[in-house]
């Protein structure tokens, strides 16, 4: 059983995104507009996202920006468990329209104040008092100044305020009539977010990813060493709303067995009216999938060697073409009454949208948002000036480092010989794209248009009315534009 139809017969190899094209069906729809991109997975988020769970990426700061566009985002699995229940507390306490505001006290440095700029996409330190904003400082205020004075003295005071609940259109267009970006969103006299011109725009968009208590969504992740009773109890307590038990070869007797445990720490929570998914993987094949939903996975993950980080194939031999991979588990998933995740391989807005057709709930998306604002590492500027993050594969040396630093000296050393990623990469930042939701609007764009080229209003009928094509590679090179970001 299949979910897409194929324009010819199926080849007797598999295929990967590249390899593939959608033909354009009889639409009745008017507008990208009228699409319902909410996910099929169960998980309950109103866009088919999830931020994979790799430490490069993934935190606080990607997980709330995410969230309040509608997708979720997954917290690694070798982060403590209690920094974890920190991070969790922030982003289920960040409010689901406003972003959160970088702020400082008055005595604090210009150069202190400046290291905390690229934290945040809009630009933006807000000097506080007692919860009152007093000024702001931006790029443009410290431009040749001591970086050890401090920012009362430069600080810009004639602020662009709003009222908390006030209405995103008219901030837009108040923002638009004072020719500035960014507003700080007060209530009362205190400060409790800020309001950019794109962010009140994208506010009457997306709908934010909210669990049953009205607050933004968050997912982390557990390996299948060690207490993972403790470890899934720990994190349900801190409030997670989805548990991805995540190894790279999922389809192991260790997975089932940590499923079994972690599907009954579940059932207990969800005694108490909560909406909790467990995910499991990663796999490719559908006996794999029958396997971890028979062991109490909800949503089973896709992929073994498709990411651009991930070394698998090329060390192992071992993997599967993606595209391939998501048809047959996404098919087989469905018999079980389970969903899947799209894990890896996943470059450009196209990639999604096949990904969604073949039948995936959600779509992973890793090294793809890794240059961003949101994402965890420091912003780092390259001799040439272009700004950079550095990412790392998760069986890299440096992740394998990470996950085993409680262990001897010589197991670490030894878990050191086998890593399979690579352990640095300049991600850099697109400067017409530089903050996660700047993809996500490019993602969004090009995944509405796919759904109304198939005559698609949503999830469901998308994957029933994609008509799919294989391609030879000058098929796909005909389809690129002559532009360097692609």
């Amino acid at each position: 059983m299949t979910y897409v139809r194929f324009l010819n017969d199926q080849p007797p190899y598999d295929l990967t995104y590249n390899d593939v094209f959608m033909v354009p069906n009889r639409s009745a729809l008017t507008s990208r507009m009228q699409v319902d991109l909410s996910s099929t997975d169960g998980v309950g988020t109103t866009l088919p996202l999830v931020v994979a769970n790799m430490t490069a990426i993934s935190g606080r700061r990607m997980a709330e920006t995410v969230a309040r566009r509608g997708g979720i985002a997954i917290i690694p699995q070798d982060i403590p468990t209690e920094v974890v229940a920190g991070t969790i507390a922030k982003v289920k306490g960040s409010h689901t329209v406003y972003d959160t505001p970088v702020t400082v006290s008055p005595d604090t440095t210009v150069g202190e104040a400046m290291s905390l700029l690229p934290k945040r996409s809009h630009g933006l330190v807000v000097v506080v008092r007692d919860g009152r904003a007093l000024g702001t400082v931006s790029e443009a205020d410290t431009a040749g100044l001591d970086r050890f004075a401090q920012v009362h003295e430069v600080m810009t005071t004639d602020l662009v305020t709003v009222a908390a609940g006030a209405d995103p259109v008219e901030v837009f267009d108040q923002l638009s009539a004072h020719r500035t970006e960014t507003a700080l969103v007060l209530d009362g006299d205190q400060l409790v977010g800020v309001l950019t011109r794109k962010g009140a725009l994208r506010s009457t968009l997306y709908t934010p990813a909210l669990d049953p208590q009205g607050q933004l969504m968050i997912g982390t992740a557990i390996g299948i060493n060690g207490d993972v009773t403790a470890r899934a109890e720990a994190l349900l307590e801190a409030g997670a709303d989805v548990l991805v038990v995540d190894t790279a070869h999922g389809h192991q007797e260790k997975m089932i067995e940590s499923l079994s445990a972690i599907r009954d720490v579940r059932d207990a929570a969800a005694q108490a009216g909560r909406r909790i998914q467990i995910v499991a993987g990663n796999v490719v094949s559908a006996d794999g999938v029958h396997d971890l939903a028979e062991a109490g996975a909800d949503v089973i993950k896709v992929g073994v060697g498709p990411g651009a980080m991930c070394t698998t194939r090329m060390m192992t031999g071992v993997g599967r073409p993606q595209f391939s991979a998501v048809l047959e588990c996404a098919a087989a998933a469905k018999e079980d009454g389970a969903s899947i995740w799209a894990d890896g391989g996943v470059r450009h807005p196209r990639d999604v949208a096949l990904a969604l057709a073949a039948g995936a709930g959600s779509v992973m998306i890793g090294s793809w948002f890794a240059g961003t604002y949101e994402s965890t590492g420091n912003l780092i500027t390259a001799p040439d000036g272009r700004m950079y993050k550095e990412s790392f594969g998760m069986a890299s040396a440096r992740a394998v480092k990470n996950r085993t630093k409680d262990s001897t000296g010589y197991e670490r050393a030894r878990a050191g010989l086998f890593e399979e990623g690579i352990s640095s990469s300049k991600m850099y930042l697109d400067p017409e794209r530089p903050g996660v939701e700047d993809l996500i609007d490019q993602i969004t764009a090009g995944v509405r248009s796919s759904f109304t080229y198939a005559g698609a209003a949503d999830l469901p009928q998308f994957s029933e009315r994609a008509l799919i094509g294989v391609q030879s590679p000058s098929g796909f090179e005909e389809g690129r534009p002559l532009h360097a970001s692609w």
